[in-house]
């Protein structure tokens, strides 16, 4: 430092750090004089940034140089390598005619920069007319790509970027003038000289202090320096120092130490290797700098790190989506964030953000067919190449690109194929607006990134079929619709489990069965499996099919246990059975090894139902099922629910059903729906399946009337049914359709009669407009309807004419018979309501 400068009064820490940058910058190169010239905003210039050493109108250097102007500095920023120049050379350039630098100067003039990217110009003066010697040059090369180096990541740190396109309104491809001093104050290079026959090392104090090794302690071995090194690193360190492997040339590598107190720091290593007169390796000169700022920073190691974690837990395409727009649009900036499958040769799109159509090109919104477009990738051709590359590819503001391309980012665009398994799975697109250059952290951010979403989309693809599977095989063996019923409405909610595959044993179903009764059963077979979902489907329709024979209830709970231990598999189910009056509200309910239902009385008190129960299905073959009788009130609920909803392996089975029972007592009943929603509102995260059936008891407001005749096997069987059908029709006063009715009645008991042994019964019931007659037998056949009846025939008739002269006909099972029945219209009379029987 100068002087004058020392006597200063205390400067402010930025100054202070300015001033150790030029303190470096002068020990290092051992020049007079260091200065950085940068890209004006206008790219029409280079101006200074920085300077250390003494003062820079002493050495006749310009705060600024115009491109289209003439000197070294500007020679060697236009040709892009490094210009040297003694007095004598520096008097016959002639530069400032007028105002000649001092004669007994020599100056350099390294252009900073790389990958085609031109930041500047570093300017070293030397008090020494003879110029810099050989050995000099090479350091002071191999420190102006450290500078390029730190001058890169110094862009990304400082407020202005340094390299950056486009910041000025009107002016493409214009610069912002970097602020030096956040880059350069983290600047710590050191130099060291090698000698390759001996293994002597030569390292000045900075190259000591980055490997952490006291000065006083250091015996100028190479092996000195090499034990600090991380062993994994080695291998790369001993390409350079070992005489028979080395090669003429640059190199420059980044390698890691570790330190006293264990901590590993990463260092930069530039050198060139000078050969002797016979070209054999001889020396290697190198410049050391402290690179671990270099590295991706903690805030990029804390976004992959987030990004991880989100899509560690991503199940879904579309939850990998939503992760990969929260790491990528907000924290970089970006306008458009875009991710695609890649099927065939087209893009299926899982995420645009925004989403809005008007934000994308018009290759995009032609295709916008569902929720997201589905983009050809021939389209494409740029996006096409970097998939069939499998690379990610950075445009900056003014690439040439295809319109579909263009219109995601015109400001910069990141294609980053996604791979996995070894091949391309998709892509994504992120676009800026604004011009937008890439840094180098930024680069690593975005090549992490690919990694980690293209395994993640294999894994949620693999995921959302296996979903879809099990989504498909759950609905083709649970109810698709619930039916209407008669006096009250009935909601059923499925969950599966989220953990394993999501189909397994828990099932539900309602079953409308003969003259106003209805069955509610649900059930839940051991296990979450494609075998437990099957047994689970035998069980439903074996339930189904012995409730609809019209068996009560303990019957058709037995008969489906001993199907189940017929079918001798491994597996056991539970289940719950509940047949229900709906015109009386009295309901028999059977537990086998289920949970009992729970009652929510019309006033809001719920509680426990006290139901008997049994073994569960599979177990015993003689197992008895006993019935527990309870009666429903109008206004009344109706729950029944699996285990998966009351327990898991943190909720114990008292608390779980002490919570259904609290939220079903403050549920509002009017709607049976979100009182369902509101009973699962906790079962995000399920170890089970969770099934729910609710029904909410109205009553039948008007109740049918009913009447019945057991008939004897007498000579006047049917003049006797024909007698009964009269007096109750002349009770009902149902008086135009009384031959009719009749007519049916002789028709049916006849061939009870006739075709069928044991018990006979007769049933009328007049529910509204609607007369139902229904003859019961103890034969399991069901009358068939002859394809033509010729005049010689004896039978046959009475089957068509009941068809012939009744509203709809039928016959259902019945328990250890069959039911056949007609119902026909009937006028209401004149008063307008019927008489009670």
């Amino acid at each position: 430092m100068s002087g004058d400068a020392a006597t200063e009064s205390r400067p402010h820490p930025a100054m202070e750090a300015l001033r150790t940058v030029r303190e470096r910058i002068r020990v290092f190169g051992g020049a007079a004089l260091a200065a950085v010239y940068v890209l004006g905003k206008k790219n029409d210039c280079l101006q200074l940034a920085e300077s250390s050493g003494g003062s820079t109108a002493r050495y006749g250097l310009s705060p600024s140089y115009p491109l289209s102007g003439h000197g070294p500095v500007v020679d060697a920023f236009r040709a892009g390598r490094p210009l040297w120049l003694n007095a004598a050379g520096l008097v016959a350039y002639g530069e400032h005619p007028e105002a000649p630098p001092p004669a007994d100067i020599s100056v350099g003039a390294l252009p900073l920069g790389g990958n085609g990217s031109a930041l500047g110009c570093l300017v070293v003066v030397d008090d020494e007319p003879e110029g810099f010697d050989q050995d000099r040059r090479s350091f002071l090369e191999l420190y102006a790509d450290q500078v390029t180096a730190f001058l890169e990541a110094g862009g990304e740190l400082g407020a202005h970027p340094i390299g950056r396109t486009g910041a000025e309104p009107g002016t493409p491809g214009s610069r912002a003038r970097p602020v030096l001093g956040p880059a350069l104050d983290r600047l710590r290079v050191g130099k060291f000289t090698l000698v390759l026959s001996s293994g002597q090392i030569d390292a000045d104090s900075q190259v000591l202090d980055l490997v952490d090794i006291p000065q006083g302690d250091f015996d100028g071995r190479v092996e000195t320096l090499l034990a600090h090194t991380v062993p994994d690193d080695l291998h790369a360190l001993m390409s350079i120092v070992e005489p028979g492997r080395t090669t003429s040339g640059g190199r420059e590598l980044e390698f890691r130490i570790r330190r006293p107190n264990g901590e590993l720091r990463w260092l930069r290593l530039r050198c060139r290797v000078l050969v002797d007169g016979q070209g054999k390796p001889e020396r290697v000169l190198g410049v050391l700098a402290d690179a671990s700022h270099l590295r991706a920073g903690g805030d990029e190691v804390s976004r992959v790190q987030r990004l991880s974690v989100a899509l560690a837990g991503a199940m879904t395409v579309r939850d990998v989506s939503r992760a990969v727009v929260a790491a990528l649009r907000d924290p970089l900036g970006a306008d458009r964030v875009a991710l695609a499958e890649l099927e065939a040769d087209r893009l299926v799109v899982t995420v645009l953000d925004p989403p809005e159509p008007d934000d994308w090109p018009e290759l995009w919104r032609s295709e916008w067919r569902s929720e997201w477009p589905d983009a050809p990738a021939y389209a494409l051709p740029t996006l096409e190449a970097a998939l069939r590359e499998g690379r990610a590819s950075l445009w900056t503001a003014g690439s040439a690109l295809e319109p579909g391309l263009h219109g995601v980012g015109p400001g910069g665009l990141a294609v980053l194929p996604l791979p996995a398994e070894g091949r391309v799975v998709g892509a994504c697109l992120v676009g800026w607006d604004e011009p937008h250059e890439f840094g180098p952290e930024e680069r690593s951010l975005l090549t992490a990134t690919a990694g980690l979403v293209g395994q993640a989309l294999v894994r949620a693809h693999a995921f959302d079929a296996e979903h879809e599977l099990a989504t498909m095989l759950q609905r083709s063996l649970l109810p698709r619709k619930l039916p209407r019923l008669p006096g009250g409405l009935a909601v059923a909610r499925y969950l599966p489990a989220t953990v394993g595959l999501e189909v397994g044993g828990d099932w539900y179903d309602v079953i409308p069965l003969s003259e106003n009764h209805v069955a509610l059963v649900v059930g839940d077979v051991q296990g979450h499996n494609a075998g437990a979902a099957t047994i689970m489907g035998q069980m439903r329709t074996a339930i189904r099919a012995y409730a609809v024979e019209g068996h009560p209830p303990d019957v058709v709970v037995s008969l489906a246990n001993r199907l189940l231990v017929g079918m001798e598999t491994d597996l056991f189910a539970t289940c719950c059975y509940v047949a229900i009056d709906m015109e009386e509200g009295n309901a028999w309910c059977v537990r086998a090894g289920h949970l009992p239902p729970l009652l929510r009385s019309p006033e809001g008190s719920t509680r426990e139902l006290t139901v008997e129960g049994g073994p569960p299905l599979g177990v015993l073959a003689e197992a008895e099922f006993p019935m527990t009788a309870v009666a429903l009130a109008p206004g009344a609920v109706l729950a029944l629910l699996t285990d998966g909803l009351v327990e898991s392996s943190s909720l114990h089975l008292e608390d779980g059903l002490r919570r259904v029972c609290g939220a079903l007592s403050t549920a509002d009943p009017t709607d049976p729906g979100r009182m369902a929603d509101e009973l699962l509102g906790g079962a995000n995260r399920r170890d089970d399946d969770v099934a729910l059936l609710l029904l909410r008891y109205d009553g039948i407001g008007v109740r049918p009337l009913r009447a019945g005749w057991t008939v004897w096997r007498l000579p006047e069987a049917v003049a006797h049914a024909r007698r009964f059908t009269s007096r109750t029709l002349r009770a009902w006063r149902v008086a135009e359709e009384r031959d009719a009715i009749l007519l049916i009645v002789s028709e049916l008991v006849t061939n009870a009669l006739v075709h069928t042994q044991g018990q006979i019964r007769l049933d009328l019931m007049l529910a509204g407009e609607r007369l139902r007659v229904a003859v019961s037998d103890s034969s399991p056949r069901a009358p068939v309807r002859p394809a033509s009846v010729s005049w010689e025939a004896t039978g046959g008739r009475g089957i068509m004419l009941v068809e012939a002269v009744s509203e709809s006909y039928g016959s259902v099972p019945l328990s250890g018979g069959k039911q056949v029945w007609a119902e026909t219209l009937v006028s209401p009379p004149e008063d307008g309501a019927h008489a009670s029987a």
